[in-house]
């Protein structure tokens, strides 16, 4: 239940942290990503505060033994660039663009009702979904690697 109740606590902190700084209005987003017209910088305070912030607690979280509701930490541990990754990086990129959301601004901004946050969602988990059934189609249909002798 702690757990619970700490994952609820660190959502509603950040939703809340998306909405001040106006991370979950797609118009603002939008003009942050638009270079050419009427540039609006200040997502980009925003974004150095919060890499400033994890820069530094993400160093001392890591120096316990194990998080406080879990046995062990969960940190990726692969570091190279597939294809996969460029291209979910791209579409990433183009949905943000397009909508004025990322996934995380898009959820909050559901909470205020508005058809534009709507749409993006149910859209984006389209695509979720879409790609989950992808997936399972290609690793149903990979031909397994040949055995190679010893």
């Amino acid at each position: 239940m702690k757990g619970l109740t700490a994952a609820l606590t660190a959502g509603f902190l950040f939703g809340t942290g998306l909405a001040v700084s106006g991370m979950t209005r797609a118009d603002k987003v939008i003009a942050f990503l638009d270079l050419a017209d009427g540039w609006d910088p200040s997502l980009a305070l925003v974004m150095v505060g919060a890499i400033g912030v994890h820069f530094v607690l993400f160093r001392l979280v890591l120096q316990r033994p194990s998080p406080v509701f879990a046995s062990q930490f969960g940190v990726p541990t692969r570091r190279d660039i597939d294809a996969r990754l460029v291209v979910g990086a791209g579409l990433f990129g183009i949905g943000w663009g397009l909508g004025g959301y990322c996934p995380g601004p898009g959820m909050v901004s559901v909470s205020s009702a508005s058809p534009h946050a709507l749409v993006f969602i149910v859209t984006m988990t389209a695509g979720v979904l879409l790609y989950q059934a992808f997936d399972r189609f290609l690793a149903a249909n990979r031909t397994p690697a040949p055995a190679q002798d010893a």
